[in-house]
């Protein structure tokens, strides 16, 4: 599926790719506040750190100087992390001021998302909150007494709903009132709960029933059932030599096309190109042209750049391979 994205979303993920000045994709070196959300496993995840000039009398009036943030995902949660360290640095924010920030700040300043891409705006915002709980504990600020409330106690006690991406009951309920969502679909894309195995979605006190009780009963629905394995099938094949679905010339096309209109323009921006070598199963051979051949920057841009453009858009079992 090809994703609509706003320039300056398109713009902060090349930035960040291309490792511009200004831009924070990175890890800060003992950082005063540490904070992970997301799964490395299951899809996208986050890590952000920041550094404070420190008051030297009141830790609360600690000012945010430097925000970092490394991420595996995609286009979206590589321009959402950038947006939020620009939010923070710009406001020249205290951690607790920073808390501020929600996700929708950061949709804002993205100029929107697409509905399935919520989620990325939200994973920086509760990496946000784990770092500042982090930098709280550091320093010795009881945020329960200031009236801030972390939920730090989320995942140690609440029993787990959505075991691929290892969301608690107290966490997603939690995020259904914030976020006024409604159906499974809105909860996939606001917090991918439900994204993966589906098997959460109509079992008891799965996310069906956490709708019921945060909203109320409506109409029935439809269960959705797990696909069952067919007898005697024969096993997949890897998923670097699968075929797509797509016959060879149509799946090139496709591939041709995402470059032509998406990758090649960005590229084309800093003076770079990219030529496709060849196409063997889900394996794309590329080598960078122009002004990023030789960069030290290119296998990030291979990565992410060209490989998650064409995840995206054509395929999302496609490896894209340097050569």
């Amino acid at each position: 599926m090809a994703w609509e994205y706003s320039e300056k979303t398109k713009q902060l993920f090349m930035d960040a790719v291309h490792g511009k000045p200004g831009t924070h994709l990175g890890e800060i070196e003992n950082p005063d506040g540490f904070g992970e959300h997301g799964s490395l496993a299951c899809g996208d995840a986050i890590r952000f750190t920041f550094r404070v000039r420190r008051h030297p009398t009141d830790p609360t009036q600690d000012v945010i100087t430097e925000a970092r943030y490394l991420t595996f995902g995609c286009t979206s949660a590589i321009a959402a992390s950038e947006a939020l360290c620009t939010l923070i640095e710009q406001g020249g924010r205290t951690p607790i001021e920073a808390l501020k920030i929600t996700n929708q700040d950061i949709v804002n300043f993205l100029e929107g998302l697409p509905r399935q891409k919520i989620h990325c705006s939200v994973m920086g915002a509760e990496a946000l909150e784990a770092a500042v709980f982090n930098w709280a504990q550091r320093r010795g600020v009881d945020l329960q007494s200031l009236g801030v409330d972390l939920h730090a106690d989320e995942r140690a006690e609440g029993r787990i709903v959505c075991k691929c991406f290892s969301l608690s009951e107290p966490y997603i309920r939690r995020k259904i009132r914030e976020l006024n969502l409604h159906t499974i679909a809105e909860i996939t894309s606001a917090i991918k709960a439900g994204g993966a195995c589906m098997s959460c979605h109509h079992v008891p006190g799965g996310l069906q029933d956490l709708l019921d009780k945060t909203w109320g009963a409506g109409k029935p629905q439809l269960k959705v059932l797990p696909q069952l394995p067919i007898l005697n099938e024969v096993p997949a094949k890897p998923v670097d030599e699968e075929q797509p679905h797509l016959s060879t010339y149509q799946f090139g096309k496709k591939i041709e096309k995402a470059v032509d209109e998406y990758v090649r323009p960005m590229l084309r921006k800093d003076g770079g190109d990219v030529e496709i070598v060849d196409i063997k199963g889900a394996l794309v051979y590329c080598r960078l042209t122009g002004a990023c051949q030789g960069c030290d920057h290119a296998g990030q841009t291979l990565r992410m750049l060209v490989e998650q453009t064409l995840k995206e858009m054509v395929d999302e079992r496609i490896r894209v391979i340097g050569v």
